[in-house]
Formats: structure tokens, C-alpha cells, sequence
């Protein structure tokens, strides 16, 4: 039977609070949010190959997948971290226990796990021989710029799980609900899937978008070469007309003029993506919007809290 103590003060009580989370964090082996994050992390740049930072498709899909990364760390991070104590938050909160406190503590403990689990993908690059570029747009360095937006990408998507988790009354719904919030996130992302008209105003709502936005500013994407263009020429080659193999005959040209990175990087002028320009001021811009979309999870996560004494279930 736990003790119901009354706390005064809400920095106290975050403290409280706090240091329940570290201990659950070594005794309930929540730990293993590292090691995963590790391998999701190592499968996703083994697939993603050195392609990233070098053409615009694999630098977009090179992106996209650390976005992913990022999301799904911050989702597993605390989708049920908050409905499988309900019932003891219930009664704390009826001796005494600010809600504010509780999440404040849970905000403090995500945001040194997301900051791990950044360290720890960006070990991974890293390690693997990633070739970052070496100018930052923000601070000058490219990895810490990268970095930062890594972190917010995890942070938004840990306090998006967070307020689910205090808006469900259980483990089981959390579970449910999780992989429709992932399948949202990942399909209104704007970035490998083309959307039009509604569709495409869902992404303004995604962390997804605003996260990959960031990424691919920073990697400057427009400034990369395109290689579609000439790998779907390359295979027309034999292409017939008249009995004469025009392609090929344009193909040879080029190759034989040497203009092939010419070729590709004029492709990539057509192929560049206005809300991917490379300047401090859209990555400021994306930083603000996963900013606001962290202090709106957090929002929703102490309102539907307050609430819990209402909850007779």
C-alpha cells in the first residue's frame, strides 16, 4: 500500500517525480530505448548506402529515413510511460499532486533520452563513414546543426506520444493507436510520396515534413546533382527510330565530351524543391514550427490530465 504524501511546491514535486523516472529508467529497464535506437539507427543508414549528401535522391531518402528514426524513437520513448500509471497518478492527484509537476518531470527525462538517442545516431553515421558536409547554415557546423534538428525531430515526436499516452487509458490503446500516428506522420511527410490539393495540406501538420524540410536545407539538396534523369536515359539507350538509336547517339555525346557531371547537375537546377533553399532562415523556420508542435503536445498533455479525476473507468 504506497503512502499518500502531500507535496508543496511544484519544483519539489518535479523533482520527486524526476527521480522516480531515473530509477524506473535502471530497475524497470527502460535503458533499452538506447540499444534499439542503435540498431534502428545502424539498419537504416546500412540501407540508405553513401548516397546521402551526394545526389538529391539519396540525400532525400537518406533524410527521410533518419526522420523516421527520429519519430519512432520519440514515439516508443513514451507512448506508455504515462497510461500505465494511471491509476496512481489518480490517487496522487487527489493528495495533492501537480499535474504541471508530473509533466514537467516527464518533459525533463524524454528530453535526456532524445538527446541520447541523437548522440547515438549520429555516433552510428559516424562510425559507418557517413561524409557529412562541413558548413553549417545556424552555428557553422554542419553536424551540430544537423544534430539540433535531429533532437527537435525525437523531442516533437516524444511529446506527441507523451500527450497520447495521457489521453488513453491504457497500455493496450496506446499500442493501437501508435502505428496510425506513425502511418500518418510517415505518409503526409511530403517527401517521397506526391500529394495534391487536401492531401497536401496535411503535411503542414506532420513533424515528418517539418523535420525533413530541416534536414534537407541543411544538406542543401537544391545545390546537389540528379541522377534519375540519366539512369532512365541510360536505360533507352537501344531505343529505336528509323533504325537509328538517337539516345544512344546523346547518351555517347555527352560521355564522350565528358560532360556527365555537367549533365547531372543541371539536371538537379530542375529538379530543386523551393522549401528545401538553402539559407539559415528556413532552418530557423523548421525549428520554430517543431517547437510550437512540442509546447502544443505538452498543452494537450496536462489538459487532458487535469481531467483524470473525471475518469470513472
Amino acid at each position: 500500500m504506497e503512502k499518500k504524501i502531500r507535496y508543496r511546491g511544484r519544483f519539489q514535486q518535479t523533482g520527486i517525480y524526476l527521480g522516480k523516472l531515473l530509477r524506473m529508467f535502471i530497475y524497470q529497464n527502460d535503458w533499452k530505448v538506447f540499444p534499439m535506437a542503435a540498431i534502428i539507427a545502424g539498419l537504416v543508414i546500412f540501407a540508405v548506402g553513401n548516397n546521402i549528401f551526394k545526389t538529391q535522391e539519396g540525400t532525400l531518402s537518406g533524410c527521410f529515413s533518419l526522420v523516421c528514426v527520429c519519430i519512432w524513437n520519440g514515439f516508443f520513448n513514451s507512448i506508455q510511460s504515462v497510461c500505465r500509471e494511471r491509476p496512481i497518478i489518480k490517487r496522487e492527484h487527489r493528495s495533492g499532486m501537480h499535474i504541471t509537476s508530473y509533466i514537467a518531470a516527464h518533459m525533463i527525462y524524454q528530453m535526456l533520452l532524445c538527446a541520447a538517442q541523437t548522440a547515438i545516431t549520429l555516433g552510428i553515421c559516424i562510425y559507418s563513414g557517413m561524409q557529412f558536409p562541413t558548413e553549417g547554415l545556424v552555428t557553422g557546423i554542419f553536424l551540430l546543426d544537423f544534430g539540433i534538428t535531429l533532437f527537435l525531430i525525437t523531442y516533437a515526436a516524444d511529446m506527441m506520444s507523451l500527450a497520447i499516452s495521457c489521453i488513453v487509458r491504457n497500455t493496450t490503446t496506446a499500442m493501437t493507436v501508435m502505428p496510425f500516428m506513425l502511418m500518418f506522420q510517415l505518409v503526409f511527410s511530403g517527401g517521397l510520396i506526391y500529394l495534391e490539393g487536401a492531401a497536401k495540406k496535411l503535411t503542414d501538420f506532420t513533424i515528418a515534413k517539418w523535420g525533413l524540410n530541416g534536414l534537407c536545407t541543411l544538406s542543401n539538396y537544391n545545390g546537389q546533382p540528379m541522377v534519375t534523369l540519366w539512369n532512365t536515359l541510360w536505360q533507352f539507350r537501344d531505343y529505336e527510330v528509323e533504325g537509328i538509336k538517337p539516345i544512344k547517339l546523346i547518351t555517347d555525346q555527352i560521355r564522350k565530351e565528358g560532360r556527365v557531371a555537367d549533365f547531372l547537375k543541371e539536371s538537379g537546377a530542375y529538379a530543386q524543391n523551393a522549401e528545401y533553399m538553402f539559407n539559415a532562415g528556413n532552418v530557423y523556420h523548421c525549428w520554430a514550427v517543431l517547437l510550437v508542435i512540442t509546447v502544443i503536445s505538452v498543452c494537450v498533455a496536462v489538459i487532458s490530465l487535469e481531467f483524470i479525476d473525471r475518469d470513472k473507468r
